[in-house]
């Protein structure tokens, strides 16, 4: 990436922070505009941008290059609604939004007739905590980064939108439609949300913590979750989501089946093809 461009982050949360301090660790010039004046302050303490504020300005927003937004659906649909004609001639505006249909192409919509482009993309990294006090650039490293174009962007867009994934240290750059990103994100994300929220409001669990091991850990780590932003994110998946939470029942009632009438032979073939498959996901590390 070209080192002068100066970018401005929308949002200062857990990502939008950790996008600030590794943009500003590696050189370039990054702005940010979020509600919190605290949030500001710290990141302007901490040296994770070079200016910031709670207004949003068009004298401040036309200065960048490159915006990246790092807000809730709605809020970022109405952000664009407000102030479409703030950016610089040129802007390549982005996301960090973990939907796509339902975002994309109604601000691909909205931006009609302006002179920037917005190309969505998902950085699949974060942690069970939020805010700018918890941002940390090493959750990039290793990670999934996926750009989501439709036939409304440029190549050059979608190719400075990559490369911005791989200057925050992304391993792999991926490339799906909206809809095919959306039905992989239920799958992959919300549906193991929903299997860990689950888990957690089945039984009272205060007196098992004395008893547990890392299993139960391990399966209910994402169980500490933003009821604000995954509602949200729910529901504006819900037809894919709900097709994935059929899948996994269909095959959560077969095992069931499968103990209650004493049927080996098909719990251990759900075994062998539930080990043969984790595999694909084990890191290069763990293979050693």
């Amino acid at each position: 990436m070209d080192k002068n461009a100066k970018i401005l982050i929308v949002g200062l949360g857990l990502i939008g922070g950790s996008y600030a301090q590794a943009l500003t660790d590696l050189g370039f010039e990054v702005g940010a505009i979020t509600r919190s004046r605290s949030s500001i302050d710290y990141a302007l303490g901490k040296g994770m941008i070079a200016s910031g504020t709670t207004e949003v300005k068009s004298e401040y927003v036309s200065r960048f290059d490159i915006v990246v937004f790092a807000l809730y659906p709605h809020v970022f649909v109405k952000w664009i609604e407000d102030y479409r004609d703030y950016f610089k001639k040129g802007a390549l505006l982005t996301d960090v939004t973990g939907v796509k249909r339902s975002v994309v192409y109604e601000v691909q919509k909205i931006l009609t007739g302006c002179p920037v482009e917005f190309i969505g993309a998902h950085p699949m990294a974060g942690r069970e905590v939020y805010g700018v006090r918890n941002a940390d650039k090493r959750i990039f490293n290793g990670a999934n980064y996926i750009v989501t174009p439709t036939p409304a962007n440029t190549r050059e867009a979608v190719e400075k939108c990559k490369d911005l994934g791989r200057t925050l240290g992304f391993a792999r750059i991926s490339e799906l439609s909206p809809e095919e990103h959306d039905e992989m994100i239920g799958f992959l994300s919300q549906l193991t949300h929903c299997i860990a929220v689950t888990l957690m409001t089945s039984k009272e669990s205060r007196h098992l913590v004395d008893y547990t091991g890392d299993s139960f850990r391990d399966l209910t780590r994402i169980a500490k979750i933003n009821e604000d932003m995954w509602t949200e994110l729910f529901l504006l998946n819900r037809d894919e989501l709900l097709s994935q939470m059929e899948l996994f029942e269909k095959q959560f009632d077969r095992l069931k089946t499968a103990i209650r009438d004493g049927d080996e032979d098909v719990m251990k073939e759900m075994m062998r093809l539930s080990t043969e498959r984790r595999r694909y996901f084990d890191k290069p590390a763990d293979k050693e």
